[in-house]
């Protein structure tokens, strides 16, 4: 005859627990799924209101196309300098603030452009050509001359690469 067992059993206690960590464990990535499609959605420029019921699967396919058609470095070249990958990731983030800014409507137009307008020239002014070659974001439109304004900041010496995003 075997002995009734205590309520403070291990093994009694990990089959109680155990619906439970599942429980959590599957509302942690549901949660982290609905930010992945929240940030992915805008990016694709597609509206999430006309996206409200995709798969799971539906929304990881999408990041893993999205991040494949990401522009990789300029192909097997020289290692750029910590300096050159900065203004790179720069120029890249602009591009990218761009496309998205526009579409989400945070600011008034009028802020927008002025905003974009102003990246613009202080990416042009952290290259030594002025920015014109190869800028996926274009030359400067017109416009007054600004008031002389300090460039990007230089990423850090001492920890390897550091990206703006």
């Amino acid at each position: 005859m075997g002995l009734p067992r205590r309520a403070g059993d291990p093994a009694e206690l990990r089959k109680s627990l155990k619906p439970l960590l599942e429980k959590r464990r599957r509302a942690r990535i549901n949660e982290s799924l609905s930010q992945l499609k929240g940030l992915i959605l805008p990016l694709l420029g597609r509206e999430s209101s006309r996206y409200s019921k995709l798969e799971k699967a539906d929304i990881l396919e999408m990041t893993v196309r999205f991040l494949q058609e990401l522009p990789a470095s300029s192909g097997p070249t020289a290692a750029p300098t910590p300096s050159d990958s900065y203004r790179e990731g720069y120029r890249a983030c602009l591009a990218r603030l761009a496309r998205v800014l526009p579409t989400c409507r945070v600011l008034e137009p009028a802020v927008s452009a002025r905003l974009l307008e102003h990246l613009r020239r202080r990416a042009a002014s952290a290259t030594s050509d002025g920015g014109r070659s190869g800028d996926p974001c274009g030359p400067p439109a017109p416009s007054p001359p600004p008031a002389p304004s300090p460039s990007p900041p230089e990423p850090p010496r001492n920890s390897g690469l550091w990206r703006p995003w």
